[in-house]
């Protein structure tokens, strides 16, 4: 949830230490889809993240994660389209929140060793699973 109040906040720095809070369970992509698609689309069916009434949280997680990468990346894409950009370039948050998340895995594997891995896999969908469980609440139908 740090991540997801600091992506909130008016400073570019902490807007980007948002992003790099978000970026180490490699959920980036949760800056853009809430900031820029939650915020316009909430509580409407559009809204991959405002819960539905009478749904539990298993099938809130189920629908909503999977939305979530491909929301986020459309959003963006169009973005840059208005500015007559291509979608895969490092203007592009989605993409530079998941250079993120290579950079900070690949700086842990590099300086622990393959051993590692399990250990950011469990913490990724733990910190995954606690962000969405707070959706799921504050979001309920």
């Amino acid at each position: 949830n740090t991540g997801h109040e600091l992506g909130h906040k008016k400073g570019s720095f902490e807007r980007w230490l948002g992003k790099i809070v978000l970026a180490i369970p490699a959920y980036g992509h949760f800056y853009v889809e809430h900031n820029k698609g939650h915020h316009v689309k909430v509580a409407t069916p559009e809204d991959p993240v405002s819960s539905r009434m009478g749904e539990n949280v298993y099938a809130y997680l189920v629908r909503s994660i999977p939305r979530q990468i491909p929301r986020a990346w459309d959003i963006e894409k169009k973005r840059l389209a208005r500015g007559g950009k291509s979608q895969f370039n490092l203007d592009n948050d989605v993409l530079n929140a998941w250079l993120i998340t290579v950079l900070i895995w690949g700086g842990l594997l590099i300086g622990f060793g393959i051993g590692i891995l399990p250990y950011l896999l469990i913490q990724a969908v733990i910190g995954i699973a606690l962000l969405e469980f707070v959706n799921y609440i504050e979001h309920y139908g």
